[in-house]
This record gives C-alpha cells, structure tokens and sequence, in this order.
C-alpha cells in the first residue's frame, strides 16, 4: 500500500462526505461555499472565501487533475515537485497529485527567504515549484535562476508572467487518473531540517513512512469517521501533515483553519463541531489568557465535541496543563515527539492515560523502538543521561545528497535524535538537553549560526553568539550576546533597526551587551552563556521537558 491509495478507497467509499473546510477569518465572509461553487464564479472572482470545502470525491478529483497535467508536462516516477503555499484548501490535492505521479513531493517552509529557496530548491534537485500569491515577489527575484530547466506553477489569481497557471493548466484535464506503479519502498517525499550549522538538509521518506504515520496518528489518538480535526500548524510542517493523515486513514473530516487567534480558534472547534484540536504552546497560553481575563466566555461556544487536545513542538509546562485541565475537565491530553528525520510526531508517545506524567515526553510510539545510550553507542541504565535513539518504519531513508550527514545520523536501522534524554523507573522518556543548538520558539526552530551570521555584519560588533532561553509564552526565545569593538558605543535601538532585514521570526529577542566566551579551540562556549544568562529558569524548564 502507499499513501495515495488511502485517498482513493475513501473517494469511493465515501465520495459525498466532507474532507477538507477551509477558514480564512482574514477575508470577508460574504456566503458559504463549496469547491465545485469556486469553479463557477468568474475568473476575476476567484480569490479566498472565508469557507470553503471539499468531499472525498473531488479532493481525489483535484489530484488527478493536477497529476495529469503533470504528467502532460513530462513530470513522472522519480522526479521532484516543490510546494511553496501558505495553508489553503489546494495544498493537500497538489500533495497528493504529485505522489499519483510518483514524483517526490518537496514541501517547503513559508518563510524561506528567496536565497534559500533557490538553495533546497537546488538540493533536492527539483524539477518543479508550485508556489501561491504571497511568494510571488520572492519568486520573482530568483526566477531568472530557478527557471532553468524547472517549471514554475502559480496557484492562485493573477498569475505572473514567469509562470503557468495552475488553474489553467488542471481546467481542461480529466478527472481520471492511473496512478504510477509505486511500492511502500519508493521514494515519496522529501522534508527539510537543518543541523547545528543552520544549512537545510533534505530528508528522504520512502511511501512506507508516510503509511506507517497515518497509522501511528489513528493508533494513538482513536480517530474514527465521527471526528473532525482542526488543523492550524503548517502543511509543509511533517507535524502538522501527519496528525492530518490520521483524517486521511479513517475518512473523516479536517478543518484547515488560517489564523490562531484564541476566538478565531474557539469560534473554529464550535462551528464546525472539532474533536481533535493541535495547538503549539504560545496558543494554548493565549487561549488561558483570554478566558481569564474574561475577554472569551466558553459560554459563548458549543465545544461539547472537543474531546482530545494535544501538544507537541516544544516542551509543554506542567502549569499550563493543570490551568487547561481547569477550565476543560473533560478533555483529553496528549504530547507526542518526533523529528523530521522519524517523518514528524508520535515516535515517542505519552497517551492520553498517561496525564500525570506530563512533563515527560512518554515511550516508545506505535511501531516504534527507543533506546538511550552513552557517547560509545551503549546503553545506558535508568536514570542516566544519554543520546535518544529511534527505531521505526518512520525512520527516515538518508539526507538526500549528503552521505556524509547520513552517516552521523544514521546508525545502521537506529535514527541519532541529537536529543539527550533520561528514562525514569515507570520507563517513561524525558528531554534533558540538546547536544545541537537549535533554538525552538513557538513550535518554529531557529538556527542560531544564520542570525549569528547576519548580526556579524554589523560594523561595531565584534563577536555574536546566539542562543535560547526559556520563555513561559513561546518556549524559548533567540537572545544574542553582543561584543563591541573596542572603543565604540552602540544601542539596542540601533541593532534592532539593522535587524529589520532579517525575516522577522529570526530577529532575536533579546540584546546582552557582554563578552562572548570562546574555548581555545575558537568555539563558542554557548553553554556557559546559557548558564550565566538563563540560571535556575533555564534549568527548571529543561526539567519539565
């Protein structure tokens, strides 16, 4: 079996039955209306409604269309087409008609600026980038350089003269479609992450993976036809994809919603009657925040059908679990860990039963194995710290084009976290540290090495080092300790306005003047910065895990 074949058995099964909703609380809200009502209207009407939906049959329907016009372009088994869209109601069809052709889908991150979209663009050797309108500028500087050879896609309206329309180019095409001849051990898709040196690497998931997280999400979350999940994190985030697929094994319906605002949340879950809801932290807490300030009364929503909400991304505080479970007794609690490289969540599972251990990030997932061991590749005894391994069907097949980086990580069938981790005497896993230094914020990893270069340009500062310290909100915030050349005055004003040229989840937080210690070998010494300038917080909120 591989992924597609879950979209097709629910086409037929359940072709009339809603599949996707799309909510966009940002455009006005002016009638309900369905896909096939989207064709309709005139072209120069086709922009975002505030609803939107689906059934089965014509998100199957979307996906031939768009896989035939594919193929017509000579895009077929093997070759890679990048998706370049903020969450909408065409992402998953375009997912899923490029998987029919058995090419390789190649989500990329919204907030890639255009120097890396050219470079993981050019590492995964893609062969075509569907992109939507807020990337048109982005696009258009790079296009020159991109286009070689590679066919650019425009989903949206007004589409620019460097590329081919989307809705043009799947109008006329049939709604049939043979997929290719794949097994579970043919290349499926390719996500990226990045190491302690802030490059992207490309990760290479074989269709057994994308399968075995669909089954993974079912398994531990009990999905059946009557759920509906609210999808707020990004698509081109395995997080948010594969808690999705778990909609896509049982055939029920999921709600993409844009925008997290705590109404906009809340008004979501209750009108399209949610049971399952994802929520990074920083929501979590302004949801709380809202309800205790009374600014949102519950007494305003139906949320009877909200049984389950879940956590991962980041560490989740013991507090803000018992402060949720005040005010939503009756919901189940959930956190899940997982890496890009072990295809997104739910490697390691804490289960629903298992609320008093929060803080933990729990055991060994559906299909899974886990192990802890020293710097020799031994295992160590309770209670120790040590290296979290994984072992799965999830596990990723290589970093795409870096043997190099595939030998470190990989460990014969044993995927390297990076992560260091203890195991208490109930066996369940909590995160102690990180061995690398990405910096996780809101749900979103910084590379502390990219902002570190940038600030490095500034001509008063002499040494930079970035790193994260805790924060009850976002988790941790990006803080940079800045040393001056000698004999210059500098303000954090002045910093902050050279900052402006960086995207703005990279600007750091938080400015210290001071001293950047380095080791003799010329390496930063980030954990003496983290211990000087994070303290007993810092230590706490790696013991909460």
């Amino acid at each position: 079996m591989i992924i597609t074949d879950f979209l097709e058995n629910n086409a037929r099964q359940f072709p009339d039955d809603v599949a996707l909703v799309e909510i966009n609380p940002t455009e006005k809200e002016t009638r309900r209306m369905t896909w096939r009502d989207y064709e309709l209207v005139e072209p120069t009407l086709r922009a975002p409604y505030y609803r939107r939906e689906i059934t089965w049959r014509v998100f199957d329907e979307k996906a031939n269309r768009f896989a035939n016009a594919l193929t017509a372009r000579g895009i077929g088994k093997g070759d890679k087409v990048a998706i370049l869209l903020m969450n909408c109601i065409e992402w998953l069809p375009i997912y899923f008609g490029i998987l029919k052709t058995g090419a390789l889908a190649v989500p990329l991150n919204f907030r890639y600026a255009a120097s890396e979209i050219t470079y993981c663009l050019g590492l995964a050797e893609a062969d075509a980038l569907v992109f939507g309108p807020e990337f048109i500028g982005r696009v258009e500087e790079i296009a020159d350089t991109i286009s070689k050879n590679r066919l650019l896609i425009y989903a949206g309206s007004n589409c620019p003269s460097f590329a081919e329309d989307y809705t043009d180019m799947t109008a006329e095409c049939s709604s049939v479609y043979r997929t290719a001849d794949l097994t579970e051990d043919d290349d499926g898709a390719i996500y990226f992450s990045s190491g302690t040196t802030g490059f992207p690497k490309a990760i290479l998931h074989a269709h057994r993976a994308l399968v075995h997280s669909c089954r993974v999400e079912q398994a531990h979350h009990s999905q059946t036809r009557d759920d509906v999940f609210l999808c707020i994190p990004p698509l081109y985030h395995t997080g948010a994809k594969m808690h999705w697929f778990g909609s896509l094994l049982t055939g029920s319906k999921a709600v993409i919603l844009k925008g997290t605002s705590p109404e906009t949340i809340l008004r979501a879950a209750s009108e399209e009657h949610c049971s399952i809801v994802w929520l990074l932290v920083p929501w979590a807490q302004d949801i709380l925040a809202a309800l205790d300030s009374g600014k949102l009364k519950l007494s305003d929503y139906d949320l009877k059908n909200w049984r389950l909400m879940h956590i991962g991304a980041q560490p989740v505080p013991k507090s803000l679990i018992r402060r949720w479970k005040e005010y939503f007794p009756h919901h189940d609690y959930d956190t899940n860990y997982g890496l890009s490289e072990s295809i997104g969540p739910g490697a390691v599972h804490l289960g629903v039963e298992n609320v008093h251990k929060v803080g933990a990030i729990g055991k060994a997932g559906f299909g899974w194995e886990t192990r802890i061991t020293d710097a020799e590749g031994n295992e160590v005894v309770r209670g120790e710290v040590g290296e979290l391994l994984l072992r799965g069907p999830g596990v990723m097949k290589c970093y795409y084009n870096d043997e190099a980086a595939t030998a470190a990580t990989l460990r014969g069938e044993w995927l390297c976290t990076g992560d260091m981790a203890m195991e208490d005497e109930d066996g369940f896993i909590f995160l102690v540290d990180r061995k690398k230094d990405v910096i996780i914020t809101g749900g979103e990893n910084l590379y502390p090495v990219q902002i570190e270069d940038f600030l490095s340009a500034h001509q008063k500062i002499k040494d930079v080092a970035v790193i994260g310290l805790p924060d009850t909100r976002l988790g941790e915030i990006a803080v940079a300790v800045i040393e001056l050349k000698e004999g210059v005055a500098c303000t954090e004003e002045e910093i902050m306005e050279f900052c402006q040229n960086l995207p703005r989840y990279k600007r750091p937080r938080k400015l210290i003047f001071a001293k950047v210690p380095r080791n003799p070998t010329g390496k930063i010494e980030k954990p003496k910065l983290r211990q000087i300038y994070g303290g007993e917080r810092l230590v706490a909120a790696q013991n909460n895990g």
